[in-house]
């Protein structure tokens, strides 16, 4: 089993630990090889956020089984902990989460074993200890993401992580910092701090958030920090001030919304209003000039009336995001919103979606028309072609992607780009 070939499905979270196994094969020896034809062994490190997610996670352990009869498939994560039946007869070896750091000392047992079925769970919703994984080279050339959090306490109507992931834990700040101090030797200037609810970093210890960001602040070499997704319930007046006075900090911002309606927030166990998630933006936007305001919406929520979504949508015209990323609601079962009455047909899903959209095009649009005639400092990430033009594309700290011509390679280099135009904002 010496050729392996890794998929990841999902979130950042996701991702940062499929890279991880990935880095803890290429250090015991193991040859990790492209996810096709040809491998010795296939991981798929899984999701369960969605139906649709669910499927994708039957759909690539299937096409491994394909590709090789005779190779070890290895699921793990999200979707095997919410395995509840018969576990499908393609898989080898289940590694729950936090099992993954014990992904060496789990291939040698199956190597060893008669090669049946190998189930490797923690019994995630008893877990209180974080899983110690961790990266020395990040998968992108200058940005990197970094996992300090893990799990939810917060349990959703529609959400099935918390069942997945189990309760909130966090890593500990020494062993961040010193991550982040190893990627910024290997030349890293950004990075992304992020987690299954990053809001709740350090919860039933002594540190929070920002103490972990102030003191990755303090790391020589990292010129750039941003945070994943947050809660609206973390901006505060001490919050937000403390973040603009620190000079690396990105003005950019994903509070998840879902809905702007409070019927529907109460019906979601959201646990904010509408009034209070306007509270937390009017502070951010106090602190800092022109922040980039991003945010997650569910249009079709069950019970979601005309008048609900009008709501919605009106707050979120109001708020005037830079972008919206917007879905309908997807049946979760396991949920206390599968079975919740007032499914809404997909057709007016459908329409309520598209409307919403249009609107997020136009908000979009005219944060970006604001760039014209101002100086950005980019962070160039790449070189690539466009319209017969070799474009160096990076972001801005607001991450807002900008594309120029170049006279030298400026990969990894911070740049003060003239905007004149949006032709230069990239898509």
């Amino acid at each position: 089993m010496k050729k392996i070939a890794l998929h990841n499905l999902g979130c950042k979270v996701n991702a940062y630990e499929t890279q991880a196994m990935e880095e803890l094969l290429l250090g015991a020896g193991y040859e990790i090889v492209p996810f096709k034809e040809g491998a010795d062994a296939y991981i798929i490190n899984t999701c369960t956020v969605t139906s649709v997610a669910d499927k994708k996670s039957r759909q690539m352990l299937h096409k491994a089984r394909k590709w090789n009869p005779n190779a070890v498939v290895i699921a793990a994560g999200c979707y095997t902990e919410t395995l509840d039946r018969e576990v499908d007869p393609v898989i080898d070896i289940i590694i729950g989460n936090n099992k993954k750091q014990e992904l060496l000392q789990i291939l040698a047992a199956y190597e060893e074993s008669d090669k049946e079925l190998m189930v490797a769970r923690a019994g995630i919703n008893q877990t209180t200890k974080y899983e110690e994984l961790s990266l020395g080279v990040a998968s992108e050339h200058t940005r990197a993401f970094i996992k300090v959090q893990d799990g939810c306490n917060q349990f959703c109507s529609y959400c099935i992580i918390p069942y997945a992931r189990g309760r909130v834990r966090s890593r500990a700040l020494p062993q961040v910092v010193k991550e982040v101090e190893n990627l910024a030797k290997a030349g890293y200037k950004e990075v992304v701090l992020t987690g299954i609810h990053l809001s709740s970093y350090g919860l039933g210890t002594e540190d929070n958030l920002l103490t972990l960001i102030r003191q990755v602040h303090q790391v020589e070499g990292i010129e750039r920090i941003r945070l994943g997704s947050l809660e609206p319930r973390i901006i505060t007046e001490e919050f937000a001030r403390a973040l603009a006075a620190l000079p690396k900090f990105c003005p950019h911002f994903h509070l998840s919304l879902q809905s702007g309606a409070d019927a529907t927030l109460k019906r979601m166990n959201r646990r904010y209003s509408a009034n209070e998630y306007r509270e937390s933006v009017t502070l951010l936007r106090k602190y800092f000039d022109y922040p980039a305001l991003t945010t997650d919406v569910i249009v079709g929520f069950p019970g979601e009336t005309e008048e609900e979504f009008q709501e919605s949508y009106d707050f979120i015209a109001e708020m005037n995001f830079y972008e919206t990323h917007v879905f309908k609601y997807s049946k979760r079962e396991g949920t206390k919103a599968a079975s919740m009455a007032g499914q809404v047909p997909e057709p007016v899903k459908t329409l309520r979606s598209g409307r919403l959209l249009e609107l997020c095009k136009i908000n979009k649009k005219a944060f970006e028309e604001r760039l014209i005639g101002t100086t950005q400092e980019v962070l160039i990430e790449e070189t690539v072609l466009r319209d017969g033009k070799s474009l160096q594309i990076g972001h801005t700290k607001e991450y807002i992607k900008v594309g120029e011509e170049l006279p030298e390679d400026c990969t990894n280099q911070f740049v003060n780009i003239d905007i004149r135009n949006c032709l230069q904002i990239i898509d």
